[in-house]
């Protein structure tokens, strides 16, 4: 008999894209594990889980749907498990994993959820970050919202507990979201404006103090997440106006002029939009000075209009469109920054965007789905226990 976990999925048959919302808590077979078949892979209990903004927009089916469903086609399937953002440690390694990699049972691992091709053109040239073959953990195969899934050895990366508390080192990636964002250009001695404060945009506040950014200005509607953008370190929150029913992609005029005032009438080094609307993408662009940079990390989908194009040309901006982390570059620094706790942005994270686990931290036993649509509505950041 085929042993089953549990595991939060999506269903092509069961749920339908265009008639559902969130995820099903569901019995799934335990991923099969051969350690000669499957001899550069690891098999990995989950500990803790992170929820991620794109998971939102799965649950939400905002978006993703075609990669699901594309993907699970291919695989003659109809069931997804979704999540991508873990802490684990490996139960089981293939044969040539030990000798080429180096894990061994009882590794305590987070991973990489870009599952690269190694071969393709940009994999060769050092940019596997946008590998052209890759698939995403959770998205384009099965993930993490499981008691236990199979990877990759070539994706993990080795966590330390002694120097990284489990409930911070599940949320690595989307950690490394925001250092790949904040490497876009230097931020020694630069104003820093962040459009957009959820999780990705208040890892962006800690990390951007942490590189050396003299002003940090946060724009955030949701007053929670502004609040915690100023105990995190922006010197002000400004929030936006709201959106002209004519001009949906406009930019706020009244906050364009805010951050030109607190500037001295120059505007922004570096404009960092994390909220991936199309009025904040011009907000961004028209709050940074001539010669600025533009840093692009929201996502939706579909066309988008960019006010003032001349501008945009003869002012000299640049835009850096941003998406996951150099692999394993990005790694690197977000474990410095984590391990070293003399900078405060582990325990940060921990005591105010993780709220010290109070209704942030959700047990797979106890899990339900509109209960956990209530937490994921209340905070910005979601972990779900697993083995922890």
């Amino acid at each position: 008999m085929t042993a089953t976990m549990t595991a939060l999925t999506f269903d092509t048959v069961r749920d339908g894209w265009e008639r559902s919302v969130g995820m099903v808590k569901d019995r799934v077979p335990v991923p099969a594990f051969d350690a000669e078949a499957d001899h550069a892979s690891v098999l990995i209990k989950v500990k803790y889980a992170g929820f991620c903004g794109s998971d939102r927009g799965i649950w939400w089916r905002k978006a993703f749907g075609d990669m699901i469903q594309g993907s699970l086609a291919e695989e003659a399937r109809t069931t997804r498990v979704i999540g991508h953002e873990l802490l684990g440690e490996i139960v089981a390694v293939g044969v040539k994993v030990g000798p080429k990699y180096g894990y061994k049972p009882g590794d305590i691992v987070s991973t990489e959820s870009h599952i690269i091709c190694g071969t393709c053109y940009q994999c060769r040239v050092g940019d596997s970050h946008v590998c052209q073959k890759d698939k995403i953990i959770g998205i384009s195969m099965d993930g993490c919202f499981a008691e236990f899934l199979k990877l990759p050895a070539k994706a993990l990366w080795p966590t330390n507990l002694e120097k990284i508390r489990p409930e911070v080192a599940a949320v690595q990636e989307p950690f490394g979201n925001a250092v790949h964002a904040c490497q876009a250009t230097d931020l020694r001695g630069k104003t820093v404006a962040i459009f957009g404060c959820g999780t990705i945009g208040l890892f962006a506040v800690l990390i951007a103090r942490g590189m050396g950014a003299t002003r940090i200005i946060g724009v955030e509607v949701d007053p929670k997440h502004a609040q915690m953008a100023r105990e995190l370190g922006c010197d002000v929150v400004l929030t936006p106006g709201p959106a002209n029913p004519a001009r949906p992609h406009g930019s706020d005029p009244e906050l364009r002029a805010a951050i030109r005032e607190l500037t001295g009438g120059v505007g922004v080094d570096v404009a960092m939009e994390m909220a991936g609307f199309n009025s904040s993408m011009n907000n961004a662009i028209k709050a940074v000075r001539r010669g600025g940079h533009v840093v692009l990390f929201g996502v939706k989908n579909g066309d988008a209009v960019v006010e003032d194009v001349h501008r945009l040309v003869m002012d000299g901006i640049q835009l850096h469109g941003i998406v996951g982390r150099r692999i394993f570059g990005t790694w690197e620094i977000t474990q410095r920054l984590l391990e070293d706790r003399s900078n405060g942005i582990q325990d940060a994270i921990w005591n105010t965007i993780l709220e010290r686990g109070n209704d942030t931290i959700v047990d797979i036993d106890a899990w339900e789905k509109s209960a956990f649509e209530g937490v994921i509505s209340r905070h910005p950041k979601a972990v779900i226990r697993f083995a922890g």
